[in-house]
């Protein structure tokens, strides 16, 4: 009787699914499968060298130049010219305009490589001729990797196979640049490691008089490798191995070199230290003229990070004099994190720098000649990103939010640290959220997008000196009026107080309509770790939408961004994790969840859940495990269960190396607490997960056996760590978690 009594419940509550009709109510097929909420971006990009703003636009099959105050549109290139001899139009999938306009690089038929789709095939178009020509001579398709104009435009360079080749636009003759000494040897483009962790994939750069090409070298020997294996597309298992040096092993050894594009002949760079015990995160040439107007010597500004990642040295590299002098020094207690906003000043001898040197994250500008580091921005804000730097008028524009970590906004500053103002409105019902800018080559315009929690991405054309908006170009007016007849509550943002007077930003999103009296059970949604954070007022899209459908059926859904997540509230908020990721996190989430409960009567304490992919899903087994009588659910997402397996440079960067933080690492990785769960646990793993692997869970696994722990686990073969691959793979995956949290919460 209890089981039919169960399942008519059950039913009961899923009745909703089948109501796809109801405009007001969402659903899993509506969310996942349905154009319903498919929202648009623009992908117009700035058009340099041009009279005039413009930017480029592809559209109907070709590239169409818009002029970005009037909207007037004239085509650069057609379908027609993008279509080879007796075959089909190219799809376009990147493109690259030449300094003078007159050539376009075509990236197409590409292929996944990790994250990205980093791999495919290159065209080049010459307008003046109408000649389309695809580089790599006999290259298999799908073989070519970065491939980019030289600063002459007579030559095309480019990564195949780990080596870095040049390519003549006009005769099209073929030069290999580099030989990989053997199968461990990677040139011009990185390893796992390097990739996943500090964002590098493109390694090479020309020299700015195209003479020579400088790159990042790679060798593997002596990473240990890892498996992964394919079960689905053969009678027999696939294994493919690659490098992956899990905390405290071997590292990939690292250099940097400089070929000269005529004679083929490398240089390698002798930067001081054991190339692997360090790591070379960041490389350009610097400006031209920046020793003199006569001085044409190329050079190259290079980081170097050590391997705790504390200490970045900034080494200024001449050759063929094959001299490196020390720049400067930039040290950190805990961490430093490498960054993209490194901009030339005209003059050449001065560049921009971030730094958290004085607790907070802020601008400064850095001398090549002395090493002298000058304050830009001062007071206890972060800067979140730098945008542009204005040498004429001698501004900066950056991101920041110095009253609300949850928004973002548009700043600039003289370069002599004087006239800080807010650009971006301060009043007007749109304002409060995230804005992103996009700024014109000439710095007049932007392209700003603007959004918040319920309220899908808008994008103008503005006038950056006092931010009027030209021009729409994104509206997305179909979407906010499906959206706008759904039954749902705003997102609240506020604001919760944990041990030692911590303030800590959360989100919450509550069921329509709710009743007086009535307890609701809560759902939290967690990361935790210092790669990202949670609460931010902007667009989520349809992770937001399924948070969205489980209020509507009946549950209080919050997050919480503990200390050490990557908000922008000054170092000591942020590095307050180091050594203890793990540790820190869980007891702040559960701190803000006990908060929330007794600060909301509407909570009910006794149904509480939580859930979270990659470190969230890592957070998500902590809460379970150390706070069994507080989390009744967790679902875990591809997580990592015990530190120790997981990449050098993320895990190392955080924690420090094992043995100089044993106890870190043993009460940091939720495995070690499997012992103590009572409630529902759910894993879900992907069998080819590279990032997270799916060894750890089953590791896992085995300790929840060990302890005759009941649980719930799901494993799909063949997905990434993403879990998305295949057919129906994200539609199967959220709706086994809409099931799982209405069966156990």
């Amino acid at each position: 009787m209890a089981s039919l009594i169960r399942f008519l419940l059950l039913i009961s509550v899923l009745s909703p699914f089948v109501m796809a009709e109801n405009p007001a109510l969402l659903t899993i097929d509506r969310i996942y499968q349905s154009d319903d909420f498919n929202g648009r971006s623009f992908a117009g990009r700035w058009l340099e060298n041009s009279e005039g703003s413009a930017f480029t636009m592809v559209e109907a099959g070709g590239i169409v130049r818009v002029d970005a105050e009037s909207g007037e549109k004239s085509v650069m290139v057609s379908q027609r010219e993008l279509t080879p001899g007796g075959a089909s139009p190219l799809t376009i999938q990147s493109y690259t305009l030449s300094d003078d306009h007159n050539l376009v690089l075509i990236y197409t038929n590409s292929k996944r490589v990790w994250r990205s789709n980093t791999r495919g095939d290159y065209w080049v178009l010459d307008r003046t001729s109408g000649q389309l020509k695809k580089l790599g001579g006999d290259a298999p398709p799908s073989t070519l990797m970065f491939a980019k104009f030289s600063p002459s435009n007579r030559h095309v360079a480019y990564v195949r196979d780990g080596d870095i080749y040049l390519e003549d636009c006009r005769n099209h003759k073929i030069t290999r640049l580099t030989t990989a000494e053997n199968e461990f040897v990677i040139n011009g483009t990185t390893d796992w490691v390097y990739e996943e962790e500090l964002g590098l994939r493109d390694a090479f750069r020309f020299s700015p008089d195209g003479k020579t090409i400088a790159y990042w070298q790679l060798n593997t020997e002596g990473v240990p490798q890892f498996p992964l294996i394919n079960n689905l597309d053969s009678l027999y298992p696939e294994v493919r191995y690659f490098a992956y040096p899990k905390v405290g092993q071997t590292n990939p050894s690292c250099r940097v070199g400089v070929v000269d594009c005529e004679t083929g002949v490398s240089t390698m760079i002798g930067i001081p230290g054991n190339p692997r015990e360090h790591y070379l995160p960041k490389m350009e040439f610097v400006p031209q003229g920046a020793f003199g107007t006569g001085d044409q010597q190329p050079r190259l500004l290079i980081q170097q990070l050590n391997r705790l990642q504390n200490t970045n040295r900034v080494f200024l590299a001449d050759f063929p004099s094959k001299t490196v002098s020390e720049v400067f020094v930039e040290r950190d207690d805990a961490w430093i994190d490498v960054n993209d906003e490194l901009i030339w000043l005209k003059n050449g001898k001065q560049f921009t720098w971030m730094s958290d040197r004085t607790g907070w994250r802020h601008l400064y500008l850095a001398s090549l000649d002395t090493g002298e580091i000058q304050a830009v921005t001062r007071g206890d804000f972060d800067v979140i990103q730098l945008l542009e730097v204005d040498d004429e008028n001698q501004l900066a524009y950056f991101i920041a939010s110095p009253e609300s970590a949850t928004e973002r906004y548009l700043y600039r500053i003289h370069l002599d640290g004087s006239g800080l103002e807010r650009v971006t409105p301060v009043s007007g019902p749109s304002v409060p959220g995230t804005h992103a800018y996009d700024v014109s080559p000439d710095g007049r315009l932007a392209i700003h997008t603007r959004s918040s929690a319920d309220q899908p991405p808008v994008v103008n054309v503005i006038r950056l000196a006092d931010h009027f908006p030209l021009r729409r170009l994104e509206d997305n007016q179909k979407l906010k009026q499906t959206f706008d007849e759904l039954d749902y509550t705003s997102t609240e943002f506020f604001r919760v107080t944990v041990e030692d007077g911590v303030e800590l930003d959360g989100w919450c999103i509550k069921p329509p309509k709710m009743k007086e009296g009535q307890k609701y059970p809560l759902l939290v949604y967690v990361y935790g770790e210092p790669a990202g954070s949670t609460v931010v007022n902007r667009w989520g899209g349809k992770s937001y939408l399924w948070h969205l459908m489980m209020a509507q059926r009946g549950y209080v859904v919050m997050s919480f961004d503990n200390r050490g997540t990557k908000a922008p509230r000054g170092c000591e908020f942020r590095k307050s994790i180091y050594k203890k990721i793990g540790i820190l996190p869980p007891a702040d989430q559960a701190a803000a969840v006990r908060a929330v409960l007794k600060e909301r009567p509407y909570l009910d304490a006794n149904r509480v859940g939580i859930w979270g992919w990659s470190g969230g899903g890592s957070s998500s087994l902590h809460a379970v495990f150390k706070h069994p009588d507080l989390y009744k659910m967790a679902i875990a997402i591809a997580p990592v269960p015990n530190q120790r397996y997981y990449d050098t440079i993320y895990q190392e960067r955080y924690m420090s190396l094992p043995h100089l933080n044993v106890e870190g690492f043993y009460q940091g990785s939720p495995i070690h607490f499997a012992k103590d769960l009572k409630g529902s646990l759910l894993l879900v793993h992907g069998t080819d997960d590279d990032n997270c692997h799916v060894a750890t869970t089953e590791m896992l696994v085995d300790e929840l056996v060990a302890h005759d722990k009941q649980f719930d686990l799901m494993i799909y073969p063949g997905r990434t760590h993403s879990i998305r691959e295949r057919t129906n793979t994200t539609r199967h995956l959220r709706r086994m978690m809409t099931n799982y949290v209405l069966e156990n919460l």
